[in-house]
């Protein structure tokens, strides 16, 4: 097994074992990454922490197929993104078209609350719109914050390749939005 050699990997100047203080370890680094990109999957806490804890018990179980050719986040990612679609797969692939409630931001007044409130429900609906992997392109850069580089090891395409359909669907969404803009006046 190697010891991986990326910066910033969390398995970086040790080699990975299946002991209890590295494992724990290890999570503790990147289980927010992976929380993160499978909540902005799945939209809904419960699932994602579900799925978060199902994703690193098999990556324990396949710790000596992880060769140190990719960021450590970025393979739990894979692995968190093929449990997603196992997910739907058994459930017969019914995706939540909203988000769960979560904490409202912070705003002065009552009626700001709810005009952020339904922008992002009208973001998140354009969202839908959009094919898929350039929607999971953008929740993986909003959501999980990976860089390009590592959405395109998640999806296995190309850095530029992540880059371009972000920029697209980004494109997208801005001339929903002005659309409906203009419709409003």
């Amino acid at each position: 097994m190697k010891t991986s050699s990326k910066a910033g990997d969390s398995a970086n100047g040790f080699r990975i074992t299946r002991t209890g203080e590295r494992m724990e370890q290890l999570y503790k680094e990147n289980a927010k990454i992976v929380y993160r990109y499978l909540l902005s999957l799945c939209r809904n806490r419960t699932l994602a922490e579900d799925l978060t804890q199902e994703t690193f018990l098999r990556a324990y179980q396949s710790l000596e197929r992880y060769d140190g050719s990719c960021r450590l986040s970025t393979w739990l990612c894979q692995i968190g993104r093929h449990i997603w679609y196992q997910h739907l797969e058994k459930n017969k692939r019914e995706i939540p078209m909203e988000p769960e409630d979560g904490p409202a931001p912070v705003h002065s007044r009552p009626e700001e609350t709810v005009i952020s409130k339904m922008e992002l429900m009208d973001t998140l609906k354009e969202m839908q719109k959009l094919p898929p992997q350039m929607r999971e392109v953008i929740y993986l850069r909003t959501a999980a914050e990976l860089s390009f580089r590592e959405i395109g090891e998640v999806l296995g395409k190309s850095e530029n390749w992540a880059r371009v359909n972000f920029y697209r669907g980004k494109e997208m969404l801005i001339k929903a939005a002005r659309a409906a803009e203009w419709e409003e006046t």
